[in-house]
């Protein structure tokens, strides 16, 4: 990543234990990140032997060294489609299109401390968006990242499926919960 951007790269540690968790589960994925950055997070699902990301970056001049990222390491123009918008545009453009993701990598901007009050950080309007569970298929995975003390709100469509915590780097890992089929003949208002 080259000096004067103003990225907070995943660290380390912390990318090395999501990898870990994750095993064998990346062989094969199809990932979206968001939020991507210089694209760490997919260059390594895709060293790892995920057939296919999707990398959503809103800063031209990011998605840019995401792409001579993508070169550096030698993936070919087929393993990695980056997309230079706002994530929460993405999500909406995917999920009419249909698009299905083995795994979703999210590791926005921090938040602050919301003591006392709802979060208001980007990590949670994503867990907010009901679009983002439609994305995953069965059986999917999310794993977003947020400030430890961003205390986020989990919705009922998601279900937290494993934490992993470094310093004030909070990892989670999340499934949706199956929707539950309408009962026929019966409506809402009854």
């Amino acid at each position: 990543m080259p000096k004067g951007l103003a990225v907070r790269p995943t660290p380390d540690l912390v990318k090395q234990a999501v990898f870990n968790s994750l095993g064998e589960r990346v062989v094969g994925a199809r990932v979206l990140e968001l939020f991507a950055g210089t694209g760490a997070l997919s260059l390594e699902c895709l060293s790892r032997g995920a057939v296919w990301a999707v990398c959503v970056e809103k800063s031209a001049r990011h998605a840019e060294v995401l792409r001579q990222n993508l070169e550096t390491a030698g993936f070919g123009p087929d393993a990695i489609q980056v997309r230079t918008q706002e994530a929460f545009s993405a999500v909406a453009q995917l999920s009419a299109s249909g698009s299905k993701f083995d795994l979703i990598l999210a590791d926005p901007p921090y938040g602050e401390k919301n003591v006392g009050r709802r979060s208001e950080s980007d990590a949670q309007r994503l867990l907010d968006d009901q679009r983002l569970p439609e994305l995953l298929s069965e059986p999917g995975l999310l794993i977003l990242g947020h400030a430890t003390r961003d205390t986020l709100s989990v919705p009922d469509w998601w279900r937290d499926a494993k934490t992993l915590r470094h310093g004030d780097n909070t990892m989670r890992f999340l499934k949706p919960v199956p929707k539950q089929p309408e009962a026929e003949g019966i409506s809402a208002s009854e």
